[in-house]
């Protein structure tokens, strides 16, 4: 499976506008080459340099296999709570330096 984004690329910085500076919405994402049998899709958004560990951004499941794009902004029926203690997005807000999401 190929995870990418129309507004920033790989390895590079996420817009501010989806991170605790600007509108903290979530980015559009463009999902390619699910596997045929896959029965649904899971998503999770981590960032393993946070000072207290790995920090998880988003998570959701029971994403429809034939996802093909996820809007910005975007609501999923089913979502876990963050370590932001609430469900959805939260945007990269690190204390300091330059941190990795996956």
């Amino acid at each position: 499976m190929r995870l990418t984004s129309p507004v920033f690329q790989h390895q590079g910085n996420i817009p501010s506008k989806y991170t605790c500076d600007g509108d903290d919405d979530s980015p559009p994402l463009i999902i390619g080459d699910a596997h045929k049998n896959a029965k649904s899709l899971a998503l999770v958004c981590d960032d393993p340099d946070a000072p207290v560990g790995t920090f998880v951004h988003w998570v959701a499941w029971n994403i429809p296999s034939n996802t093909a794009q996820i809007p910005e902004n975007h609501k999923f029926q089913n979502e876990g709570v963050t370590d932001f203690g609430r469900k959805g997005w939260g945007g990269p807000c690190p204390p300091s330096g330059t941190h990795r999401y996956f």
